[in-house]
């Protein structure tokens, strides 16, 4: 059981485990609306990424993020970003918990906080999650501002987790970012495109931090393929809008089914819901038992983390399967 609290996937693993056909995998919280472009999109596989591409690729982030070009650096993944922030600003750290795992590992010292508060006193990194993982919660921006300016003053830096702001553009902290900021934001492209694979994601913030964040990342960061897609991608603005607005009602379908069999779900990012239960690794189990992989954890085994069905055939399985208990 420990692997599938780790992170969501290993569906290989649950197959194994469990047997069965047909699974239908709501571990993540990656999007089950995939960008339909990646079919079209021709990639160079002969040549190495040019810098013009590159280039074109961080302008088209830029515009989605709302920022000046100059503060975007591409990685492969923004928790590549996460582990670089943690060498580039040489602090200690305080993570807002609960939250991913890796938020605890990429500082040489620190410790977990429970509010933001309680760790705006010194020249300490505050890291966060906006919308967070596993509860979805979202810290308003004006209390994010708020603790930016706090740290500020004590020389230290605010470091948000953006990775599911695309699917709620209103929580980012983007039109803050500047080089008088010490204010640093990691996007992911994979989560909202439903294209996790591309391993593709961005660091933003002020000019002599992306600096430092490109030369450690070199000269060809991400591969051609990922350039290709995130830059066609990004300039898709009618996908995009459309997108956002589907994945919002499919959650609320979603909450819908889960109320029906008294499940309160927790959490405003429309890419999965938290419920809480009774025994979180027994509900696991017998959605496993059915093929249907969702996420427990190993911190709280009240827990079960639930992602967006893919369509209504998926959606009415959900249905069936917590109606057999």
């Amino acid at each position: 059981m420990s692997g599938f609290t780790w992170h969501g996937g290993r569906l290989a693993e649950a197959q194994a485990l469990y047997g069965g056909e047909d699974w239908i995998d709501l571990s993540t919280g990656i999007s089950p609306i995939v960008w339909p472009g990646v079919e079209t999109v021709s990639v160079n596989w002969r040549a190495l990424p040019e810098p013009d591409d590159l280039s074109a690729l961080e302008e088209a982030a830029a515009a989605h993020f709302g920022v000046d070009p100059a503060f975007v650096c591409t990685l492969p993944g923004s928790e590549m970003g996460l582990r670089l922030v943690g060498r580039l600003l040489d602090l200690p750290g305080r993570w807002l918990v609960p939250s991913y795992r890796t938020h605890g590992e990429i500082f040489a010292s620190g410790q977990p906080v429970r509010d933001g508060e309680e760790a705006l006193d010194g020249a300490a990194a505050l890291l966060l999650a906006n919308p967070n993982n596993p509860d979805g919660r979202i810290i308003a921006p004006a209390l994010l501002r708020h603790w930016l300016e706090r740290l500020e003053r004590t020389g230290g830096w605010l470091i948000v987790d953006e990775a599911y702001a695309d699917v709620v553009p209103e929580c980012s902290l983007a039109g803050e970012v500047g080089d008088s900021r010490r204010l640093i934001l990691l996007r992911s492209f994979g989560k909202f495109f439903g294209l996790a694979g591309v391993r593709l994601g961005f660091l933003v913030g002020p000019r002599a931090i992306v600096a430092r964040a490109r030369r450690m990342m070199g000269e060809w960061p991400v591969s051609s393929a990922a350039i290709a897609f995130g830059r066609a991608a990004y300039r898709n603005r009618e996908w995009m809008a459309d997108a956002t607005m589907l994945l919002k009602d499919r959650a609320a379908r979603l909450d819908g089914v889960l109320r029906k069999h008294g499940l309160e779900a927790h959490g405003e990012c429309p890419l999965f819901r938290l419920v809480e239960v009774e025994d979180g690794f027994a509900l696991f189990d017998r959605l496993a038992r059915a093929a249907i992989l969702t996420r427990p954890f190993e911190e709280n085994s009240h827990w079960l983390r639930i992602g967006l069905p893919a369509d209504e055939r998926a959606l009415e399985r959900l249905d069936r399967t917590l109606g057999h208990g």
